[in-house]
């Protein structure tokens, strides 16, 4: 019965053609702006790393100046980073599966003369901690270890693209590259990594690209390297100066994250973080009342408003328009139908009840539907890419937004949606044609 309905509103399409195609034009516009602009919220919105939603944590500490509340639009919520002095005391709990404190730092990085000349590179300062932490892939090799972060040892982790603007691409496992004034060892290369945002630092460009290279943090002192990223701070820094005054001070400019494995392991380390403020309000610091928080990456990244507010206003208002769209083509199938009525009164008269016909009405309308939504869909595509070049200016990379798998869903989905919505009432109102009327005239 089903295969017969299609037969019959393909030839109904074909019959008025022009019709026809201004009808899945309509639909076509409707469903390519809101699919277009519900795949840019879901880049936005997408959760980065959902196998580890409930158990990677973002920590805050609340070490902000007692008489203002730390900028921003909740003068409530705690400072984004946190300090040096902070990220060494609460990395001294054994509670977490793995922890990392991080930070950025441009540097020179100098590359075999025959290879290039010396530029300057964004580095990733972590603990090894970080490569499992965040589920990155290798290529070659693969990241240190805990006794590397001690020593520290000079061993660093390549991106792929830097890999190949080094080495060729080849399995450079164990080769040395030159950063800044010291020689580091290669030990991984990592694989194809760019999390749809860059949830483990939204300090700066949530869509940034990761970084290229990676190495031990505790080289951050021998080596004197200055951060690169956002840092606030108030007071001063105890009398230091220079670089060693830096990470005295109140100046917040680490991201710190760990890993913990269940619901116990959570409380406890909330309890091991309210001990160490109040071990810290005795020397002086926190003045502020005890305002510890330990988020999720999804919370975290609700809290940072990664999501622009403009994403989900151009997704309301391409919705109302496929809605608008829909309720046009309204007229333009009723017309359509009605014309029709001396073929629906013969089939009434046949035999067919006002099911069958109704049934066959709305079948031609989704076949319209999903007609539109497959023009639609190329319109996506082609909106989608001129926003990956308007990203190109402010990103690194050009593959931001796309139309994956739930998306091509959802445009579907939405497409059905619209055909049904504009072919209900024409399918109803031909169904009622009393089939005499027309036949008498005939």
């Amino acid at each position: 019965m089903v295969w017969h309905n299609l037969r019959i509103a393909w030839k109904s399409l074909k019959r008025n053609a022009l019709l026809t195609a201004l009808i899945i034009s309509g639909i076509a516009l409707g469903i390519g702006a809101s699919t277009t602009f519900a795949a840019v919220r879901h880049a936005f919105a997408r959760h980065p790393i959902p196998q580890k939603a409930d158990t990677l944590h973002y920590v805050r500490l609340d070490s902000w100046d007692p008489l203002k509340p730390y900028p921003g639009d909740d003068p409530s919520r705690p400072p984004t980073q946190i300090t040096y002095r902070d990220m060494v005391g609460v990395m001294q709990s054994r509670i977490p599966q793995r922890q990392t404190g991080m930070a950025k730092s441009n540097q020179y990085v100098y590359p075999d003369p025959k290879v290039g000349r010396p530029f300057r590179e964004n580095v990733r300062l972590v603990f090894g901690d970080f490569f499992p932490m965040f589920d990155v892939p290798f290529r070659y090799g693969t990241g240190w270890d805990r006794k590397a972060d001690a020593g520290p040892e000079p061993v660093v982790v390549l991106a792929s693209e830097m890999n190949e603007k080094l080495f060729g691409g080849t399995n450079s496992v164990g080769k040395t590259v030159r950063i800044a004034n010291r020689d580091f060892r290669v030990v991984g290369v990592m694989g194809p990594w760019k999390p749809n945002v860059k949830y483990y630092d939204l300090t700066q460009n949530a869509i940034a690209e990761p970084e290229k290279i990676y190495m031990p943090f505790n080289f951050l002192k021998p080596m004197q390297l200055q951060p690169s990223g956002n840092r606030d701070g108030w007071g001063t820094s105890g009398g230091l100066s220079g670089f060693e005054g830096l990470l005295q001070s109140e100046t917040c400019w680490i991201q710190m994250w760990v890993e913990l494995s269940d619901r116990k392991a959570i409380n406890e380390y909330r309890d091991f973080l309210t001990a160490y403020v109040m071990e810290q309000k005795r020397t002086g610091r926190f003045a502020r009342p005890l305002n510890n928080r330990l988020s999720t990456v999804k919370e975290w990244m609700e809290e940072q408003k990664v999501v622009p507010p403009q994403a989900n206003t151009m997704l309301i208002v391409s919705l109302l328009f496929l809605a608008v769209c829909a309720v046009n083509l309204v007229g333009l199938l009723l017309g359509k139908f009605l014309a029709r009525a001396p073929e629906v009164s013969v089939r009434r008269a046949l035999g067919a009840t006002r099911g069958d016909i109704f049934l066959q009405h709305v079948i031609e309308c989704e076949v319209i539907g999903v007609m539109g939504g497959a023009v639609g869909l190329l319109l996506a595509l082609g909106g989608l890419a001129a926003l990956n070049v308007w990203v190109k200016t402010t990103a690194t990379r050009t593959d931001f937004f796309e139309l994956d798998g739930p998306m091509i869903l959802l445009g579907i989905g939405l497409s059905l949606a619209a055909g049904l919505a504009a072919g209900l009432y024409p399918a109803w109102r031909t169904c009622r044609i009393p089939p005499a009327v027309h036949l008498k005239v005939q």
